[in-house]
This record gives structure tokens, sequence and C-alpha cells, in this order.
């Protein structure tokens, strides 16, 4: 379809077109308290088409394909529909990429693909059944993504690529009286995840699940704190948001004129990875046909560089880092794919389970944070944040004495990343983010 649409962009704008088509089919499976809740699968498919006429940009969007053969007679009503927009569209000097090779890399697992739903159940049961003991309700998920997509443009740019997703998580529920405990995790991957990765994911939540049982009372006042893998999305929001060229153009990014800066710890690599093997996000391409290639963003503290795609590129007088991400309604927009956090090394890492990484010896009196509440809301650019706590735990004398409830940490996540204490052994994936536990000093624990 986007071949017809391309042809046909060719001849009416004057400045170029770009387009994408994608197909994503969905099977998903839910059990609850032990039983099979809901299984089932939805599919869509749909393009986008961008086109610049008269110096200005508009872009459109429909569902109304058949798959990549099918649409025709959509095409025509598109590129009317992307040339009203264009008509009052921004102005920009928007320059489409030329054909260029693109990286090999193994996105779609034959494994993944062809699992039954039967397949998906059997997992979600052998997860189940790890995570089962008396006064607890286990809920578990299991969702498996398979897509195709193809970009082009008008310069002769072209990029296509298959790919599959999944996506396995469970909750564990123990309500005893006016507390309620809630202890979760997620695998996601590319391909199906071995026993041995259900095994070390029910070992993750029932390690987190026995620390929590005895409740202690919290800390209080600017403490060490270790934040686990799924805790540190409140520390990390603040800088990726920063990192983003959008954010520099607005003028509302702390890092804007920081480039060669040491801003954090030397211990602080940040790296955007699209090549990284075996991940759901990973990708030969981007939705602009840009190459992909690894970003380094921070290198030991000093910030290096900005994700951008086209729109943000050409604004800001600079090249795309092939961040370019778009959906079927609506124009691109720079977007990471696989962020990795540390010294640069992702290979790496410890036990899932084991809390803290290796951090807690190194704590006479402090906090544990795995959950917070109300992350993402508020200025998170600025860095500031308050949140109480979902899941925490207290250390004493370098080991974990209970889980603490009623208790807030607060803080700057920019200053805070110039006190790094240490990184942990326990690297791991947590959605799309690779990360180990990290301790840092002076973070202000409130009781609520």
């Amino acid at each position: 379809m986007i071949e017809r649409l391309l042809e046909l962009a060719r001849r009416r704008v004057d400045g170029g077109a770009d387009a994408l088509w994608r197909r994503v089919e969905r099977t998903a499976v839910a059990l609850e308290w032990g039983r099979l809740k809901s299984a089932g699968a939805t599919e869509e498919a749909g393009a986008n088409l961008r086109v610049r006429h008269r110096g200005r940009v508009g872009v459109a969007g429909t569902t109304a394909v058949g798959g990549d053969d099918g649409g025709a007679a959509q095409v025509a009503p598109l590129v009317d529909r992307a040339l009203a927009s264009a008509e009052l569209g921004e102005e920009l000097d928007l320059v489409f990429p030329a054909h260029a090779a693109l990286p090999s890399l193994p996105t779609f697992f034959q494994q993944a693909a062809n699992a039954s739903l039967d397949d998906l159940i059997a997992i979600g049961r052998s997860l189940l059944a790890r995570l089962e003991r008396e006064g607890c309700r286990v809920n578990v998920s299991v969702e498996r993504e398979t897509a195709e997509t193809r970009v082009a443009n008008s310069a002769g740019a072209l990029g296509e690529y298959r790919s599959t997703g999944i996506g396995v998580s469970a909750e564990v529920w123990r309500i005893a009286g006016d507390d309620v405990l809630v202890v979760g995790d997620a695998f996601e991957g590319a391909d199906l995840p071995s026993g041995d990765a259900v095994a070390a994911l029910a070992d993750a939540i029932n390690a987190r699940l026995d620390h929590a049982l005895r409740i202690v009372a919290p800390p209080d006042g600017a403490l060490p704190v270790i934040f686990t893998p799924p805790g540190l999305s409140a520390l990390m929001l603040p800088v990726t948001q920063a990192l983003s060229g959008k954010a520099v153009l607005q003028g509302i990014s702390p890092l804007g004129a920081r480039i060669g800066d040491h801003v954090f710890d030397a211990g602080f690599s940040l790296v955007d990875h699209p090549l990284r093997a075996g991940r759901a996000a990973s990708r030969p391409v981007d939705d602009e046909c840009v190459p992909s290639r690894t970003t380094c963003l921070v290198e030991r503290g000093v910030v290096q560089r900005f994700i951008y795609d086209l729109e943000t590129a050409a604004r800001a007088k600079a090249e795309s880092t092939g961040h370019g991400t778009r959906g079927i309604f609506g124009k691109p927009v720079p977007a990471y794919t696989n962020l990795v956090l540390g010294a640069g090394d992702e290979v790496s890492g410890g036990t899932l389970w084991e809390l803290g990484g290796g951090l807690l010896r190194d704590v006479k009196d402090g906090l544990l944070v795995d959950e917070l509440i109300g992350v993402g809301q508020g200025n998170v650019i600025g860095g500031a944040f308050s949140h109480p706590v979902a899941l925490a735990y207290r250390i004493e004398r370098g080991e974990i004495t209970g889980r603490v409830k009623d208790a807030a940490v607060a803080g700057n996540a920019y200053e805070l990343w110039k006190r790094v204490g240490g990184f942990g052994n326990d690297a791991r994936w947590t959605g799309s983010r690779w990360a180990p536990s990290v301790l840092l000093e002076g973070v202000s624990v409130a009781r609520r």
C-alpha cells in the first residue's frame, strides 16, 4: 500500500513524503484465583502518510486497509487528507533520508510467533503454580505480539521487518485486616521465556513477598536508599525526558545547554540500544527510514547528546539519531528503544531475585525501594519528586528487617545522580530499561 501512496504523493506534492504501514496481532491470556479468566486475540493494521508541500508538513492515517496489498480505495483520500493537513501545518525544512544499508538484526522469533493459545496458558499456569500460597490471591497475564512493519519515502529509502514480543507478568495480593500487600514483577522479551526465566520471575516475587510479611517502623531523615531496577523510574524519568531533543527545543530541559559537561556521577552512563538482540523494542530501522544505531547519551557522567527524530533534528539543525516513532495517526515523535544504565555493560547481571544486588551490606540504616506511588505525575522533567512508597523495606546493619508502610521518599533526581554510593550486581531488564539496583546517598525519607 505505501508504494501506491508514495507514487501518488510524488505526483501531487513538491517536497516529498514518507509512509509507514504496520500490522499487529496480539494474543492475551489472564488467570485469576487459579482459574483462566480470559483468552483472546486482536488484530489491527493501518498506514500513516506524511507529506511536505509548499514548505509545510501534513500527516494523515487510516486503519481502512486490508493488508500490505489492500486498501487501494484509501490511497487517494489519504493523500487528500495529508495535503489538507499540510495547508494548516507548520513550515519546516524537512529532508527525507536517502536509501541506506540497514543493520542485520533478529527481531522475529519463530517459537514466539508459533506459540498456540494453549502454550501461552501453560506458561501462565507454570508461573501460577510457583506463586500460589495460602491466604494470597495470584493474578497472571501472558501477552504475545507479532508485527510487520514497512517504511518508505520518496527519496528511495525503504525498510521492512517482522517482530515478536512476549510479556509475562504476575501479582500476588495478600490482604490481612487493613494491610493490603501487592508484590508483582514481569518478564518482557522478543521470544518465549525459558523455564529458568519463569522460575527466576517467581523467585523474585516470592523473595520480595517473604521479606514483606513483617512490618516495621520506617526510618526518618536524609538516608542512604537503594532503588531496585523497578524502583528507579522516579529517578530515570526526569533524565530521559531532559535528554529528548524535543524538550531541548521547547526550552524546558535542564540539560539543554550541558553537552560536554560532567553532570552526573562518574559511574553513570546511559545508552539507547535499538540493536540489542532479543528485545521487543529492537529494530533495524526507525519509523522514518533512518537506520538504527546505538546512541550514547551520557558517558561516565558527561552528557554526550540528545535523541532526535527528523522533525526535531531539522529544527535543531542536527541529524536524526534514528529515534523517530509513529503510530497510525499523528506525526512521528522522538522516543527511546532499549535504555541501558550503568557502566555500559548490559551483559552481566546477578540473579533476578537478589534484593539490593549486594548493596545491603553498605547500609547501616536506610531504605530499599522497590515501587513508588504516583511516578510520572507533575513537573517530572524538573527533577524534584516526592512519592509515597508502595513497596519498600527497612535496612538495618546491612540486612532487611521488614516492610515499611506510611513512608515517602523525596529529592531531586539530578542532584541524587551525583551522589551514587554504588551499583548492584543484579542488573536486569525492567520493560525496555536495563539497570541494576542503585545506592543513592542523602535521600529524604519521611514518615507519613
